[in-house]
C-alpha cells in the first residue's frame, strides 16, 4: 500500500512539470485510422548507435507494415554503419534514401517531420528534448532509457508524457522489463503476497566498461566527447542512470511505484583510469529507504576482470523472489515455465498494436518516476550526502551546458596525465544546501 507522505510527494513531482495548455487537451492526434497490419507506418531514428539500431530492427520485426524512412545522427559514419546493419536485417522495408539521412544537430527535426513514429536513442542528455519535440509534432515515440540525467530533464519527460496522453499518442519507454513475460508473472505473485510483506531488495548491474571509444587523430575535444559520450556525465549522467536504472525500475514496480523517502551512497573510481573513461565513476552503491522501513540496496560496477551479472532479489516475510530467474522460494515455491520471448521485441509489438488499434499505451506512469529514483542515487553518490526525495525532485539542477553543438566549449577537459576531473564525494555540490 502506498504511503500517504510519498503519494503527496508524487503529486508534488507532477506539479513541478509545467501545466499543459487547454488547447492541447482538445487535440486527438492518435493514428487510429491505421488498419490492422495493412497501412504503412513510417518510423524514423534519432541516434544511430547500437541501441537505436536494435530498436529499429525490433520495430521492423514487430509489424509487417512498418518501414524505416529517416535517420538522424551527428556523425555520418555512424549513420551509414547503422543503415548497413538494418538493411541486412530487413532489406525490403529499410527505405532511407539520401534525402532522408540527416546529420548535424538539427537532424532530429527532419526525422520528426518525415515519420509517424520516432525512435529516440542517442546521447541521453537529449532524450527529453527530442521526446517533447516529437510529441509536439503529433508523433508516437519510443524513448530509450534514461529518461533524463538530472531533475530538470526528468520533469521535462513527465510533462511530455502527460502531453502525449492528452493527444492520444503512444509513449513507449526503453525500460523493457515491463514487457518481459517472466518478470511480469513473477511480479504478479509478489504483489499477490507469495513472499509476504516486502522487507528489502538487492539489485545489481555489474559488468565491464561499456562501449569505450579511443580518441583518433584529428578529432577535436568536443567531437571526442560526443563519440565517447557514454563516459561523460554531462551527456550520459553515469552508470546509475544508464544501467542500474533497469534494476531500479523493477524495484519501483515491486513497490507499486512508491517513491523512497531518501537515499545515500558510496561511489568513486578505483580501477579505470585514462582518457577513455571520461569523467564517470567505475562503481556505485546506493541505499534507498522507504517510509515503511523497506530498504533497497542497489549496486553497479563497470570494471574489467571482476565478478559480473545482472540480478534483482526481493526478500519478504514468507520467502524471496529472483526477478530475472523468474523464481520464488519459501512458503511458496514457483518457477516460471515459459515462454521466453525477447522483451525488446515484445515492447515493440505492443507499441504498434496500440497504434493500429487507436488505444495508445503510455509509459509515463513509470518512466519518469524510475528515472528520478536513479537520478537521486547518482546525486547522493557524487556528493556523498544523504538526500531526500522531495528535495531532489524539485531541484533546478541540470548538467551544463544544456544546449550544445560542435562549437561548444567542453565542460571538462583532460589533465596532463590524461585523466578528466571527476566528482569528489564530500566536496562536489549539485543541489543547493546539500
Amino acid at each position: 500500500m502506498k504511503n500517504a507522505a510519498n503519494t503527496t510527494s508524487r503529486r508534488e513531482f507532477l506539479k513541478t512539470s509545467a501545466g499543459l495548455t487547454a488547447a492541447a487537451a482538445t487535440l486527438n492526434l492518435g493514428r487510429s485510422a491505421w488498419a490492422a497490419g495493412g497501412d504503412t507506418i513510417k518510423i524514423g531514428m534519432i541516434g544511430c548507435g547500437g541501441r537505436c539500431t536494435g530498436a529499429a530492427m525490433d520495430a521492423l520485426d514487430a509489424d509487417p507494415g512498418v518501414k524505416l524512412v529517416a535517420m538522424a545522427e551527428i556523425f555520418s559514419d555512424k549513420l551509414e554503419s547503422s543503415l548497413t546493419k538494418i538493411k541486412a536485417h530487413c532489406p525490403d522495408r529499410t527505405q532511407v534514401d539520401a534525402a532522408h539521412k540527416f546529420t548535424g544537430f538539427d537532424g532530429y527535426k527532419h526525422v520528426i517531420e518525415s515519420s509517424d513514429v520516432v525512435l529516440i536513442a542517442c546521447s541521453s542528455k537529449f532524450h527529453p528534448k527530442y521526446m517533447r519535440a516529437a510529441i509536439d509534432a503529433g508523433k508516437h515515440v519510443f524513448v530509450e532509457k534514461p529518461h533524463g540525467i538530472d531533475p530538470v530533464g526528468v520533469r521535462a519527460t513527465q510533462e511530455a508524457a502527460d502531453l502525449a496522453r492528452t493527444k492520444n499518442l503512444c509513449v513507449l519507454s526503453g525500460l523493457h522489463n515491463r514487457y518481459n513475460p517472466g518478470v511480469i508473472e513473477t511480479m504478479k505473485r509478489i504483489h499477490d503476497g507469495a513472499i509476504g510483506n516486502i522487507v528489502s531488495m538487492e539489485v545489481n548491474f555489474l559488468r565491464a566498461p561499456y562501449v569505450l571509444v579511443e580518441r583518433q587523430p584529428g578529432w577535436s575535444e568536443i567531437e571526442y566527447q560526443f563519440r565517447n559520450w557514454y563516459h561523460f556525465t554531462w551527456l550520459a549522467g553515469d552508470d546509475v542512470t544508464q544501467s542500474l536504472v533497469h534494476s531500479v525500475d523493477k524495484a519501483c514496480w515491486v513497490m507499486h511505484e512508491e517513491t523512497p523517502l531518501k537515499a545515500h551512497g558510496l561511489a568513486g573510481r578505483s580501477a579505470s583510469f585514462g582518457t577513455i573513461y571520461g569523467d564517470a565513476f567505475d562503481h556505485h552503491s546506493v541505499v534507498y529507504e522507504y517510509a515503511n522501513g523497506v530498504k533497497m540496496y542497489a549496486l553497479c560496477r563497470t570494471q574489467k576482470n571482476c565478478y559480473g551479472g545482472v540480478s534483482d532479489y526481493v526478500y519478504g516475510t514468507k520467502g524471496r523472489a529472483s526477478l530475472l530467474n523468474y523464481k520464488i522460494q519459501g512458503e511458496t515455491n514457483w518457477d516460471y515455465p515459459g515462454p521466453f520471448p525477447s522483451p525488446y521485441k515484445e515492447e515493440h509489438k505492443a507499441l504498434f498494436a496500440a497504434i493500429r488499434s487507436g488505444k495508445p499505451i503510455n509509459s509515463g506512469s513509470y518512466m519518469a518516476n524510475s528515472t528520478m529514483v536513479a537520478v537521486l542515487g547518482q546525486i547522493v553518490c557524487y556528493t556523498g550526502n544523504q538526500l531526500g526525495w522531495k528535495k531532489a525532485i524539485s531541484a533546478d539542477f541540470a548538467f551544463e551546458p544544456r544546449d550544445c553543438d560542435f562549437k561548444t566549449e567542453p565542460p571538462v577537459k583532460p589533465g596532463p596525465d590524461g585523466n578528466y576531473p571527476i566528482a569528489v564525494p564530500g566536496v562536489t555540490r549539485l543541489i543547493k544546501g546539500t
